[in-house]
């Protein structure tokens, strides 16, 4: 290229070589510099092709990387989907069991309560009859109750005096100044009233009398002035006596009312 500016032998002329000018002179200036720039290129176009492949490759490296840690959590979180999916499974088929075990349970339960009902009603129906049935005997066993009552009574009545008499009795026995004479008096009596009084016989009274005159012989200390702290046979016969007298009155009602 040639500039008009500058001095001619500054100009790069395209025939100066045929002039026998200095051309060559500037090939090889501009030569040199080319040379330089294009070995600069290459050099850099070298380096920069292997810094590229050097990133490319750790790019590739961190990509794989990458992409390995994803599969890997991708299979963690599928491994544990699948363990939280079987778990829920293993519990809803336990639920359902447990649900199915319920319902049979209620189902059971309530046949159960059926049949218990049904059982009831037999029974409640069962009871009217009976209580229907008893009516006339309720009447009959109020009246027979009230008649051993009033012999319940007397005979309460005869244990009582008994009672008194058989401490006294005892009492005369424990004592050093009272006479034999007044005892054996009042042991005939208590025979004499046990042979005649109805009561008394019907409760086999006698027997029981002889016995106690007979073996009861203990007595309460020297200065004792109670006469309940004398003897011990005595008041075993006067409580076996009241349970007679109870048992009697039940056993009379029950045969009136079979007798009925």
């Amino acid at each position: 290229m040639n500039n008009l500016n500058d001095p001619p032998n500054w100009n790069i002329r395209p025939n100066s070589r045929d002039d026998g000018g200095d051309g060559s002179k500037w090939n090889y200036a501009l030569l040199v510099p080319m040379l330089g720039l294009a070995a600069f290129r290459w050099i850099w176009s070298r380096e920069a092709q292997k810094e590229i492949e050097k990133e490319r490759e750790a790019y590739r490296q961190r990509t794989a990387a990458f992409q390995r840690d994803l599969e890997a959590k991708y299979h963690a979180v599928i491994s544990e989907n699948r363990r939280s999916v079987a778990q829920l499974s293993l519990e809803l088929e336990k639920e359902k069991n447990r649900t199915t075990s319920y319902r049979d349970a209620l189902i059971a339960q309530g046949r159960k309560l059926v049949e218990e009902k049904k059982l009831l009603e037999q029974e409640r129906a069962q009871v009217m009859q009976e209580k229907r049935q008893l009516r006339p005997l309720r009447s009959i066993y109020l009246s027979c109750m009230e008649k051993e009552e009033d012999w319940q009574r007397r005979a309460q009545l005869l244990l009582k005096e008994f009672e008194g008499a058989l401490s006294e009795r005892q009492s005369i026995y424990c004592s050093l100044v009272l006479p034999r004479s007044k005892r054996l008096e009042i042991e005939k009596n208590l025979l004499v009233r046990a042979a005649t009084d109805p009561v008394a016989a019907d409760l086999e009274m006698a027997a029981g009398l002889t016995d106690i005159f007979k073996h009861d012989t203990y007595c309460g200390d020297v200065w004792n002035t109670n006469k309940r702290q004398n003897g011990r046979l005595m008041w075993l016969y006067l409580k076996y006596w009241e349970l007679i007298v109870e048992l009697k009155k039940f056993k009379k009602v029950e045969k009136a009312i079979l007798e009925e």
